[in-house]
Formats: structure tokens, sequence, C-alpha cells
């Protein structure tokens, strides 16, 4: 299981698990699945992964899709796949929003993830970081829903066409229609659960691997973000 821990050097102040790469051969950072164990267990089966190799997913791995509760058992029973806390996590864990499929066990990990994993040089969150403002200025709240700092959900302007870092940034939350690369900022919800694509982000070869999916629901074209000018 996942384990969150406060962050201890001061850099960001919600909890955060710090990772050492070096431990690890192959690194994955995995896009919003939304409850799809059949696209999921398509992406793994392509990365191949490893006992040495790590899987981290960017959050809202629940809601909206056919199965919640075996993708969550997938990820948590898996020793080399990890994941932060996504809005989707959140609005369970605070009531908003309820799966009858879920039992406590459920619950308890979802409790234990953290907002954040990092490692040298970068940050998974599941939302974002708003350009304006130092990472010590930012809540876990913050970095669970952020997309457009100074607009409108997808109205935008979006976080990410103005940050720039230190550090990498990988998020998922925002869909779009293909996945994103900057410089600073790399982003992995390629509408999993609308039909699009599960998209995870090879770190070592910097290169994205993705799988084509089932549609679970529909989406309008105004809330997928184009990459193609970004």
């Amino acid at each position: 299981m996942t384990t969150a821990v406060p962050v201890v050097d001061g850099a960001v102040p919600f909890e955060h698990l710090r990772i050492d790469l070096s431990n690890y051969d192959d690194v994955y950072v995995i896009g919003d699945v939304h409850g799809c164990p059949d696209a999921l267990e398509e992406l793994l089966a392509t990365l191949e992964l490893g006992d040495d190799d790590l899987g981290i997913f960017a959050g809202d791995l629940v809601r909206k899709g056919p199965d919640s509760r075996a993708v969550l058992e997938r990820v948590e029973s898996s020793p080399n796949l990890r994941s932060i806390r996504g809005n989707n996590e959140q609005k369970l864990l605070d009531g908003e929003k309820s799966l009858s499929s879920l039992e406590s066990t459920h619950h308890r990990y979802l409790e234990s993830l953290p907002h954040a994993i990092s490692w040298d040089g970068a940050l998974v969150v599941h939302g974002g970081v708003d350009p304006s403002r130092p990472l010590v200025g930012h809540s876990g709240e913050d970095v669970l829903t952020m997309r457009a700092p100074a607009g409108s959900g997808y109205d935008g302007p979006f976080w990410f066409d103005a940050y720039e870092g230190p550090p990498r940034v990988f998020f998922g939350h925002t869909v779009l229609d293909d996945p994103l690369e900057t410089e600073w900022a790399v982003g992995l919800d390629t509408g999993c659960v609308y039909g699009g694509s599960l998209t995870a982000y090879d770190v070592r070869r910097e290169r994205f691997v993705s799988v084509s999916t089932e549609t679970h629901l529909s989406r309008s074209e105004e809330k997928i973000v184009s990459t193609a000018s970004r």
C-alpha cells in the first residue's frame, strides 16, 4: 500500500511520497483510469512491468467507468504500482459521491493516497500547479483540482501553458485529445473513459505509450483540450 508522508524539506506543504528513481529500472507515469479495468490491463500488458519497474498513477483511478473496485484492487495489490489521490478519490472520501461496490477497506486505501509523488526534478500531481505561486503556496486541494488558475475550468487559460518549472510536473485531470509534453509539463489524461486512450509516459526513454479504449461516457468537444498548438 502507498503510504502518504508529509514533506520534510519544506518544498511543498501537502502530503507526498518521495521516491528515489535509482531504485527502479523502468518508471512510468500513467493517466486517469476512471474505473476502466480492461484498458488498465491492456496498458500494463503492453508495458510489461518487471519486479524492479514502477508504475505511478496520476489519480482518478475511480468513477465514471464500469468497475472502479477492480481497478483499485489491481493497483493496491501490485507492489510495483502506486497512485496519488485525484479529485474523484477525494469526492468519495468527502461523501460528495459514492460507489456501492466499494467497502471500508477500499476507502482506507483511498485515505492512504498522497497528494503527490516526487523525485529529483519531477512532481506527479493530479491537477497541476499555479504558475504565479511557489509550490510552498499550494494546498492539497490546489494540486488536486488545478486547471485554469485565472479562468473557469475548460474556458482556460490553462496552468500548463504558462508554467515554467522546475520541477517538471506530470498531471492528469484535464482531458486532452493527445498526450502533452513540454519542457516543464507532461499531460496524461487522454480520455480513457470517453473512448480516447489510456496513456503512460516512459520516464527513462522519454516517450508515451498508449492503448485505445472503449467509450463508456460521452463528452463534449468543448471539454477536450487540443494539444496541437502547445
